[in-house]
Parts: C-alpha cells; sequence; structure tokens
C-alpha cells in the first residue's frame, strides 16, 4: 500500500517562499548569474523540465535531474522535453500525484542517490514537492537547483542547517496529515540518513 504525505492548504504559502537564493530573471541568463557559484558540489540536482533544460543548454549537467514533462501545470514544448532525454542519464520513473509526496517517490530518490550513473527521474504526475525529500536525501555539500514560477532559480546548498530546516517543516506536513502510517515515510528517510 502506498503512503503519502499531502500538502494541507494551510500549508501552501511556505512552499511559495524560495528554500535557498533566488536568482531572477529568465532561461539560460538566470543559469548565468550563479554557474560560477556551482563549484563542485557533491552532487548536483535539478527539479523541473525548464531548469533542467537551460542547465543543459549552458553545458552544466546534473547528477540527477527529475522531470514531470510539465511547467505550470502545462506539457512542455518537444525542444524542452527532447533535450531533458538527454542520453547522459539513464532513467527511472515514478508516480507522484500532485500536492504529494509518495513513498515510492521517496524510495526511487533514495535509489537515485545510491547511484553513481546521471539519472533523469522521469515523474508522472507532479514532481514540484520532491525538492523537499532531495534536499533531505541529498549528501552535504551537493546544490538543488529548482524553477521558482515567473521569477526565476532557487540555489540550495545542502548544509545540515538547511536539512533541519526542511526536516522541521516535512514533520510539520506528516503530523498535519495524523496517519500513523507516516511513519514509513520517517523510517525510509532516516534509515537514508545513516546509510
Amino acid at each position: 500500500m502506498s503512503v503519502h504525505i499531502e500538502l494541507p492548504r494551510e500549508l501552501r504559502p511556505l512552499m511559495k517562499k524560495p528554500l535557498g537564493t533566488l536568482y531572477r530573471g529568465k532561461g539560460r541568463d538566470t543559469i548565468d548569474k550563479f554557474a560560477g557559484e556551482l563549484g563542485s558540489p557533491t552532487k548536483l540536482i535539478s527539479v523541473g523540465d525548464v531548469t533542467t533544460f537551460h542547465l543543459l543548454e549552458a553545458g552544466i549537467i546534473p547528477d540527477i535531474c527529475i522531470v514531470d514533462n510539465r511547467t505550470k501545470r502545462k506539457p512542455v514544448s518537444s525542444d524542452v522535453s527532447a533535450r531533458t532525454m538527454d542520453k547522459i542519464y539513464d532513467e527511472m520513473s515514478v508516480d507522484n500525484p500532485a500536492g504529494i509526496i509518495t513513498d515510492e517517490l521517496i524510495k526511487t530518490l533514495c535509489e537515485a542517490f545510491a547511484s553513481e550513473k546521471p539519472l533523469r527521474i522521469l515523474v508522472r504526475g507532479e514532481e514540484d514537492l520532491a525538492t523537499l525529500p532531495v534536499i533531505l536525501l541529498a549528501p552535504l555539500g551537493a546544490v538543488v537547483l529548482y524553477g521558482q514560477p515567473d521569477e526565476g532559480v532557487v540555489f540550495v546548498k545542502v548544509t545540515e542547517e538547511k536539512k533541519e530546516e526542511i526536516r522541521t517543516l516535512f514533520e510539520k506536513l506528516i503530523s498535519k496529515n495524523q496517519n500513523y502510517e507516516l511513519d514509513k515515510i520517517r523510517r525510509i528517510l532516516d534509515g537514508h540518513k545513516n546509510s
């Protein structure tokens, strides 16, 4: 049986606030604003089709890219879709409905972080909330990049402090759901942290 965390309406405004540094702009120009700050992260993860597309166009290859072939709930262009299917990537896929984080998504992310191969995770449904478990599961020193609709790209450096901030948010989501089965998600996350 699938277990999931649903984002309650009252917590949705929290998700509109950038989880890291917001680089304002559109397209390649936005990527150029932070490209020099990337350095050599332990892992580079992109969440979102358009962000991934512009990174690849700039010659920046994420170790893991998470896409759903949609942007702002509409299909992406064929150019964006084709570019994110770069042959450098092995592909994984997972079902994850909009507004939800499933245990299957978290397990897929755990597998991706354990892999040494560049991976494209195709989410059937929506990948928008994947940023939260990505930050929790990413190694220290990783960089997570995701699009902030109509504003730019958010740059998140994964630190112990950032992980604690996201864990606190996750706990709010879990306690709001009041479902004892969500301990399964906690165990998956805690198991990954200790491995």
